[in-house]
């Protein structure tokens, strides 16, 4: 069993993290301080595919596997914790379920635009009332009525709003269907369709050049032909998308932590207390040994759930595993990197309070980590 990385694995990180030491982290306070991506940036993506890391190459992607995407997705989160997460939903939740369930008029229609680097998509799936419940929770409808579906309702926390050409939405089709399940559709709603509203940016803690928005459906009408995939295999797609995602999230997590901890590095290197270094107090290197482990156990389990995608295999546990553990060891590795900078660590002169911030998302969204905990011990007993 090899568990190391293959040569253009490597490469493409190199790669990778060269753009972002280039074009990222040099601006990654700035992007938090001013609330908005560097979009100058983000236009030198699709040379390194990291706009399309999934999508067919005939379409303006890298088509990557998906180990490979989650450690471009790392390398970019290790620089900007915003940028991270702004990438990761184009391509987890936006792009792939193009590639995936897409009739080829709508790849052809949407994924060039997707992986130029002018704009980034989004996926609606969240409402007001309705978080981990979207069963029973969306009240977002879609009317038939001659060839277009009319939507009304109402989303919010969508991350890339403000951007998307493009929202692929979660709407109750069938509300009489006999299992409720099988009431959900996706559709795409195109930016300039009218009735269409985004709202203004949530205040948020933490990845805040990342924008998420409310959004309003008053009376859209989009063709029929904008259904992707199936009418009634909402949910299913849904499913399928987050557990993609989730590793994506995951890889974002690791990201963020080796920041962390290699800020953490420098600084002990150079602090000294008591006539020596901080790295040379053993208190000290207790914590870094735990800081690094934490993050070489969930770098690892990413590219487990990665590569168990990759071969075709089911890997909604392991996504759901990889999910929980690096967002909770990016929370414990940003919270000792606070605490061994000390007073500094909460100065915003230093990256890791943003870092702290930024990481705190994670154990929320895409599948709060105690609906996770639900999953895996669902697959668990089941086995």
């Amino acid at each position: 069993m090899d568990f190391a990385l293959n040569e253009e694995q490597r490469m493409y990180r190199a790669a990778v993290r060269d753009f972002a030491e280039k074009e990222l982290r040099p601006y990654a306070a700035e992007v938090d301080e001013k609330q908005e991506l560097r979009w100058e940036a983000i236009a030198r993506m699709p040379v390194l595919g990291l706009t399309g890391l999934q999508v067919p190459e005939e379409y303006g992607g890298a088509d990557l596997d998906s180990v490979s995407a989650a450690i471009a997705l790392e390398e970019i989160s290790r620089a900007c914790g915003s940028t991270g997460l702004a990438v990761a939903a184009h391509n987890g939740l936006c792009c792939f379920p193009i590639v995936k369930w897409g009739t080829p008029e709508q790849k052809e229609k949407y994924l060039p635009l997707l992986t130029t680097g002018k704009v980034l998509g989004s996926l609606a799936l969240t409402e007001p009332d309705a978080g981990s419940d979207l069963v029973g929770g969306v009240r977002t409808t879609a009317v038939r009525e001659g060839n277009s579906w009319i939507i009304n309702g109402g989303k919010t926390w969508i991350t890339n709003a403000p951007t998307a050409p493009l929202v692929i939405t979660l709407v109750r089709t069938d509300p009489r269907a006999e299992k409720p399940s099988h009431s959900l559709s996706l559709i795409i709603v195109e930016r300039d369709t009218p009735g269409f509203t985004v709202g203004p940016p949530i205040p948020k803690l933490g990845v805040r050049g990342s924008h998420s928005c409310p959004l309003t459906f008053d009376n859209v009408r989009v063709p029929l032909d904008n259904l992707l995939g199936e009418e009634g295999r909402g949910l299913h797609q849904t499913l399928q998308t987050l557990d993609g995602g989730r590793i994506g999230i995951a890889a974002c997590c690791v990201g963020l932590a080796q920041a962390a901890l290699e800020a953490t590095l420098t600084y002990i290197r150079e602090r000294r207390t008591f006539g020596k270094r901080l790295a040379d107090h053993q208190a000290v290197q207790f914590k870094v040994a735990d800081m690094a482990a934490r993050i070489e156990a969930a770098r690892w389990l990413t590219y487990h759930a990665a590569w168990l995608k990759d071969q075709g295999r089911n890997f909604t546990k392991e996504a759901a595993m990889a999910k929980i553990v690096a967002s909770e060891a990016s929370e414990f590795v940003a919270y000792q990197a606070i605490q061994l900078h000390g007073g500094y660590g909460y100065s915003t002169e230093f990256p890791v309070e943003r870092i702290y911030r930024d990481q705190r998302l994670m154990s929320i969204g895409e599948g709060a980590n105690e609906i996770l905990r639900l999953v895996i011990a669902r697959r668990v007993l089941e086995a």
